[in-house]
């Protein structure tokens, strides 16, 4: 959504981020994700992921290219990077079985159906989403993507 008003966006995401990263210090969220990083950003973007994940004791993994569920559009990370949070090993392993496994069923041309609402499933249950928010979104006509405030400037 396009504001009147200007924002800082480095700032903003900053701030997203450390909510995050606390989100899944204190447990409450398995892996989190950042907003869709320009690539002119991504720099300094992992820099402070580095430095507050230190400061929480997490861990941070940069993707290139997030994995593609019904979760949210795939035009919502395109052409952008996605910095993953988590604090056990576990989750960071899961999410990159779950891109693998999409890869394999891509290259076959099965990434449809039961498969894809499946792996669907499993990513927003990585992402601690609530039952009834993953069906929504995976159910959904649409894709419903995560609400990002912006400037009309950006």
């Amino acid at each position: 959504m396009a504001i009147s008003y200007r924002v800082d966006q480095i700032s903003f995401e900053l701030g997203m981020i450390n909510s995050f990263i606390e989100m899944v210090a204190c447990g409450v969220k398995k892996l989190a994700i950042s907003p869709p990083i320009e690539p002119q950003n991504l720099e300094l973007l992992v820099q402070a992921s580095k430095e507050i994940s230190e400061g929480f004791g997490t861990r941070y993994y940069v993707e290139q290219s997030l994995l593609i569920t019904d979760i949210q559009s795939a035009e919502f990370t395109k052409g952008k990077n996605s910095i993953l949070y988590y604090a056990k090993e576990q989750y960071i392993q899961e999410y990159l079985l779950l891109k693998k496994r999409v890869e394999e069923l891509e290259a076959k041309g099965c990434y449809i159906g039961a498969e894809r609402r499946e792996i669907s499933v499993a990513f927003g249950k990585l992402l601690s989403y609530p039952d009834d928010i993953i069906f929504k979104r995976v159910d959904s006509v649409e894709r419903i993507n995560p609400f990002v405030l912006q400037s009309k400037d950006k």
